[in-house]
C-alpha cells in the first residue's frame, strides 16, 4: 500500500490488444496502485511497477509485444529493477519460447522475452479434464518461503486457475517458488530478482490473491531494487538472464 500522504505508485498494465484487463486493474488498485493500462512502450518503461495481464494465446501476444516495441519497453524496466508481475500467460512469455499457435494445426514453437530459462508446453491428459479451470493448491518451495510476493500466503493456499499450457521443460529451479499438481507438477510462482510471475490469477483468487497484488504493490511502492534485494537474501535469480 502506498504509505499516507505518498502518490500511488504507477503500475503499468500492458495491453496488447488481446483481452479485458480491467479485473486486474481493480485489483491493482484495490492494493493501492495507480494502474495505468496502456499500449505505449513509453509509459511502460518508465512505470514504478510493470504488470503483464493472462489473455490471448502465447503467439499472439509475443506477435503485438515483439512488433509494438513494448518488449524492449519491459526489458528496460526489468533492467532497472523495476518489480514486474505476469500473471498466467504473463507468467509463460517470460520464458524462451512456448508451443500455443494462433492455429492448433502449426507446429513448433514461439520466442518468449527470454528473461527466464525454459519452455511452455501444454498439459495433456486422458484422466484430467484441460483446460485445468478452478481452485488449486499452491506447494511453496524452500525459495518460496522468502519470497516478497508470497508473505502472508501459507502453503496449501487455493489460487484460481484457468490455463492449458505451463512452463515446464528447462525451468531452473532456483526461480520456482511455488508449484501446483495437475497433470504435472508445474511451476504456479516464478521468481527471480525483481521479476515474478504467478501461473494462477491473483486479481481472482478472493483473500490470498488479493495478499499477493498487496505484497506486489508494496515492493514497488519500495522502489527499484527493492525484490532484488530479498532475492539476493534468498539465493533467487539462477533462472534469469535479466
Amino acid at each position: 500500500m502506498a504509505a499516507e500522504g505518498k502518490a500511488a505508485p504507477r503500475v503499468a498494465v500492458v495491453d496488447y490488444h488481446k483481452g479485458n484487463l480491467s479485473s486486474v486493474a481493480r485489483g491493482l488498485a484495490a492494493a493501492g496502485a495507480a494502474p495505468d493500462v496502456t499500449d505505449k512502450p513509453s509509459r511502460i518503461a518508465s512505470a514504478e511497477g510493470v504488470v503483464i495481464p493472462g489473455v490471448g494465446s502465447f503467439e499472439d501476444a509475443m506477435a503485438y509485444i515483439s512488433s509494438s516495441g513494448q518488449a524492449d519497453a519491459i526489458r528496460d524496466a526489468i533492467g532497472r529493477g523495476v518489480p514486474f508481475l505476469g500473471i498466467c500467460l504473463g507468467l509463460q512469455v517470460l520464458f524462451d519460447e512456448g508451443c500455443e499457435r494462433s492455429d492448433p494445426a502449426q507446429t513448433g514453437t514461439v520466442p518468449g522475452l527470454e528473461i527466464l530459462r525454459g519452455s511452455c508446453i501444454r498439459l495433456v491428459s486422458s484422466r484430467l479434464k484441460v483446460p485445468h479451470v478452478g481452485w488449486d493448491a499452491i506447494d511453496i518451495t524452500p525459495l518460496g518461503r522468502s519470497c516478497p510476493l508470497l508473505q502472508g500466503v501459507q502453503t496449501g493456499s487455493t489460487m484460481y486457475f484457468t490455463h492449458s499450457y505451463v512452463a515446464f521443460e528447462g525451468v531452473e529451479e532456483g526461480a520456482v517458488a511455488a508449484r501446483t499438481h495437475y497433470v504435472e507438477s508445474f511451476p504456479s510462482v516464478v521468481w527471480s530478482g525483481n521479476v515474478f510471475g504467478c501461473q494462477f490469477h491473483p486479481e481472482k483468487s478472493s483473500a490470498n490473491g488479493a495478499q499477493v497484488m498487496r505484497s506486489f504493490v508494496g515492493l514497488v511502492a519500495e522502489g527499484p531494487d527493492a525484490a532484488a534485494g530479498a532475492a539476493t537474501l534468498a539465493g533467487a535469480g539462477e533462472g534469469s538472464r535479466a
